[in-house]
């Protein structure tokens, strides 16, 4: 099955996406199913599996959240709590595995993208090691080779901020079944194996005026 494990939803300050567009693309481009993953947020995640359910399709939406550790950012998926943003990236998995989190570390060594660098010794279940928002592939290489290095099983995600991104990168995922709980079950069991593409440049530099055009906007009128 493929995973769309890091995507962003208009819960992201920082995404204009919505809900149907993710789920739409998802489906074009031959995705079982997706993680949302929105900044310090489970909102996006919820409404999404909701919005999903309410449609009557056949794809899975696994609920998570992209946690702003002091270090850099955490995946955590399968949970419906937020986690305090800011803490210790030990404290912060620590109450994801409390709360009976799955954790994959995003983008490590990408430090425009509060890379948490080096995840030695960390309770984790993955590592993203590749990410297709990468304009060069310099840390990405870098993820995996630490990946193999440690032993820890390596993922991919598009970390897709509008929805044209959606399914650019992708995990294949050896399954029992798709529904959250299987889903989740192989990652940790670390039966999974990335795939995809980079992201074309034209849709980076796109997606980042979106967002460079938002922070203004809030910061002139205090809106999102």
């Amino acid at each position: 099955m493929k995973f769309d494990l890091h995507v962003h939803s208009e819960h992201s300050k920082d995404s204009n996406s919505s809900h149907r567009d993710i789920i739409e693309v998802a489906r074009r481009r031959g995705l079982d199913g997706f993680a949302i993953c929105d900044h310090d947020t489970v909102e996006g995640g919820l409404a999404c599996a909701e919005k999903a359910l309410e449609l009557g399709l056949e794809i899975t939406v696994l609920p998570g959240v992209e946690v702003s550790s002091s270090k850099g950012h955490i995946l955590v998926l399968g949970v419906k709590e937020n986690i305090e943003p800011l803490l210790s990236p030990e404290e912060t998995i620590l109450k994801a595995r409390k709360l009976g989190g799955t954790v994959i570390i995003p983008h490590p060594f990408k430090r425009s993208s509060h890379g948490i660098g080096s995840f030695e010794g960390l309770d984790i279940d993955a590592v993203e090691v590749f990410n297709s928002r990468c304009l060069f592939n310099s840390a990405n290489r870098k993820a995996l080779e630490e990946a193999k290095r440690l032993g820890i099983p390596g993922v991919a995600g598009s970390d897709s901020h509008i929805p044209e991104m959606v399914g650019q990168a992708y995990t294949e995922i050896d399954a029992e079944e798709n529904t959250v709980e299987a889903v989740l079950k192989a990652i940790r069991e670390g039966k999974v194996a990335p795939a995809g593409k980079n992201t074309p440049t034209s849709i980076i530099l796109e997606q980042m005026s979106g967002s460079a055009k938002r922070k203004i906007k809030r910061k002139l009128f205090g809106k999102s």
